[in-house]
């Protein structure tokens, strides 16, 4: 009999028992696509956001403030690929929607593991964060 992985859930919160917030399945799943996505990863623009991994991360910051056309989309599809490929393997990417609502751009991103847990994840690409709490 295999046992349930749990973990940390992001953004960071206290739960009943006065310590951090635990979860496991899909809101794990969840939690870590967020974190992977939300993160700031090094590019040839920017030197990352966690100083000792500066790799960590996506580029999806890379969106903001540009002309949201096609080509935006696409690189949105990119980034979101690439960094859950790299930093999240047992997950795989179903479906990287892409909606745009005047000049913002948003992310609807659909995962699956190899257990068959499945989540969504928007992204909204207007502000600092990754939704989807």
């Amino acid at each position: 009999m295999t046992q349930e992985k749990s973990g940390l859930l992001t953004p960071f919160r206290r739960d009943r028992k006065r310590d951090y917030a635990a979860g496991d399945g899909a809101e794990l799943l969840a939690s870590k696509v967020r974190q992977v996505l939300g993160t700031e990863g090094a590019t040839v623009r920017s030197s990352g956001e966690l100083p000792w991994r500066t790799s960590f991360g996506s580029a999806i910051h890379l969106l903001r403030h540009q002309n949201n056309d096609v080509v935006l989309a696409e690189l949105g599809r990119v980034y979101v690929r690439d960094a859950l490929k790299r930093w999240l393997p047992d997950v795989q990417v179903v479906s990287v929607d892409v909606g745009a609502t005047g000049s913002m751009l948003s992310l609807l991103v659909r995962v699956t593991t190899r257990a068959g847990a499945t989540v969504t994840v928007p992204v909204d690409l207007s502000v600092t964060s990754v939704g989807g709490g």
